[in-house]
């Protein structure tokens, strides 16, 4: 029974961490490289009728090359609203119009900029970091009460906090992975 309940709070913990190291990708995403990604558009919110919308629910997407995302949105009277929402973001790319699509060219970025967007990430990655070992922290409390109501003997108490040790590695492991795949493309000219 008290395997059940170590192995049950331990799958639990993997479960949030995992949650955590998703959602650091998500953040990463969000951040311009050099390339055109639909991912940075995606989730900007469009006044569609007086309703926020994501952008990802009124249009499709395509990257015809590498620095160019088209913009297709499925009803053509709502492309101002889109054409708004996107002079409004932090992106700081003028979107080109032609009544059907919207263009948008990203420029190269410079040296400074690459910099910036490096320091951006590692910062999300600590965000990231840190979410784990809350989990981590979360987990080990609850272990500990375990063992204090008397669940489980101290020998299992020490046998699950080593496995949340390593547990909890792994993601950070995984995190600082992503972190560097994303900072050589950031890099990358």
């Amino acid at each position: 029974m008290d395997d059940t309940l170590i192995d049950a709070a331990l799958e639990d913990c993997r479960d949030k961490m995992r949650k955590a190291v998703a959602h650091t990708q998500a953040e990463f995403s969000g951040v311009r490289t050099g390339r055109a990604s639909p991912a940075l558009v995606e989730k900007l919110k469009v006044d569609y009728y007086g309703t926020d919308v994501p952008l990802q629910q009124l249009a499709s997407f395509s990257v015809p090359e590498a620095r160019l995302l088209v913009i297709s949105p499925f009803d053509k009277s709502s492309i101002k609203a889109v054409e708004k929402a996107i002079q409004n973001s932090d992106l700081g790319i003028n979107p080109n119009n032609d009544g059907q699509v919207i263009r948008l060219g990203f420029p190269p970025l410079t040296e400074e900029r690459r910099k910036e967007m490096v320091k951006l990430v590692r910062h999300k990655a600590e965000e990231g970091r840190v979410a784990v070992r809350n989990v981590r922290r979360a987990v080990r409390h609850d272990l500990e009460a375990l063992e204090k109501d008397g669940d489980i003997s101290s020998d299992e108490l020490e046998r699950a906090e080593k496995d949340l040790e390593r547990i909890t590695h792994e993601f950070v492991v995984e995190i600082d992975r992503v972190l560097q795949h994303k900072e050589q493309e950031l890099l990358e000219v």
